[in-house]
């Protein structure tokens, strides 16, 4: 057989666009060790009260009707969200958590000759999308494991086309005021999208926090993104939203999937919205326990940086007997799950989730003996 043959012989395969191998593939946190059993799983920023009673219920009615197709508009949804936080119901739209967003987003705005900006200790996700859409990512250092605006304002070039912010930030737990909020976007080139993503927003307890729905109101290039993975305990429901100037939900529509969010999905968001109760309780048993363990932590030698958040961030020696590597591994052992952040830049630091009550002391006891030991 000639080599001309041999070679058209071979099985051909389809070729990804150029660029997609290079996509870091998102790793979650850690769920289960390798036994199997049980754990204190502190790892993936989950309510510890679980979702409300109501959303359970509505979920589990919704279900009896999965043979037809869900509402494509969700329309409960956007105007029980519209309802409760005072915005334009025809400005929202639903995804499979906001991370189908952060994808939409990219896609319609992002390409191969253009930039999208997100900070040096931000969400993962962020850098899959924008690479995905063949952009570059660039990264705006950071100060104090704070978004710094200069340092985003100082990465813009005339590629510039997108800012991923997340507010408060994931994993450092620390958040930019509104007037920060303000200054970046005002100094940014009006043909740049900025995204603040308030997956956490519910938690940030300061006066000076906004969670970016006004600017989406007051101009065309603000996007305020919100999941209710976190607060709400929906996260194996994939439930997220975005609040957009209306040329941007148009856009959004036109590209997102028709079905996009499952009935069940949508049902269990709606209860959760009207179940205020159980999200106040969540908030507030959140920051008793996080004040709590950032207090502990301190006391046992481990600085922990400030946060807004559902979780903190607790910082180890870089060389020595108390790194951060054998904090997780001291931590296994008791059957204790915590993030690890190599991925993130932080290889000295762990994330660690506020969970229940006994979670919270577990963990803080843990950590005393490791520092002690």
């Amino acid at each position: 057989m000639s080599t001309d043959l041999k070679e058209k012989a071979k099985p051909q395969a389809p070729q990804p666009r150029p660029g997609l191998m290079d996509v870091p593939p998102y790793v979650p946190g850690k769920s289960k060790l390798a036994d199997g059993g049980p754990v204190i799983k502190l790892s993936s920023n989950e309510t510890p009260l679980g979702a409300s009673p109501r959303a359970v219920e509505a979920h589990r009615a919704a279900a009896e009707k999965m043979e037809r197709y869900p509402d494509g508009g969700a329309t409960d949804l956007r105007e029980t969200l519209a309802a409760h936080h005072g915005l334009d119901a025809a400005r929202i739209v639903c995804g499979a958590g906001s991370d189908e967003l952060f994808h939409l987003l990219a896609q319609a705005y992002l390409g191969p000759s253009d930039e999208a900006i997100y900070t040096e200790h931000g969400f993962l996700v962020y850098r899959i999308v924008i690479m995905a859409s063949g952009a570059t990512p660039v990264v705006a250092p950071e100060r104090e494991f704070r978004a710094d605006v200069d340092a985003i304002l100082a990465a813009v070039t005339p590629r510039t086309k997108a800012v991923f912010l997340a507010n408060p930030n994931n994993p450092t737990g620390t958040y930019l005021t509104s007037a920060e909020v303000r200054r970046l976007r005002a100094d940014l080139p009006g043909h740049v999208l900025l995204v603040l993503d308030g997956a956490y927003a519910e938690y940030a307890p300061a006066a000076d926090f906004d969670d970016g729905a006004a600017l989406a109101d007051e101009t065309a290039n603000t996007v305020m993104t919100r999941t209710f993975s976190k607060l709400h305990g929906l996260a194996s429901a994939r439930v997220g939203w975005a609040y957009c100037p209306a040329d941007i939900a148009a856009v959004l529509n036109r590209i997102r999937s028709p079905f996009n969010v499952s009935g069940p999905g949508m049902a269990a968001a709606v209860a959760s919205v009207q179940d205020t109760a159980h999200t106040d309780a969540a908030v507030a048993h959140n920051a008793k326990w996080r004040d709590w363990l950032i207090k502990e932590l301190r006391a046992a030698g481990i600085p922990v940086t400030p946060s807004a958040a559902n979780f903190i961030l607790a910082h180890f020696d870089a060389t020595g007997a108390k790194t951060a590597e054998a904090a997780d591994a001291w931590l296994q052992e008791r059957r204790i799950i915590v993030r690890k952040l190599d991925a993130y830049g932080l290889p000295h630091a762990l994330r660690i989730s506020i969970g229940r009550d006994e979670d919270n002391r577990a963990v803080a006891r843990a950590l005393k003996d490791f520092m002690e030991s």
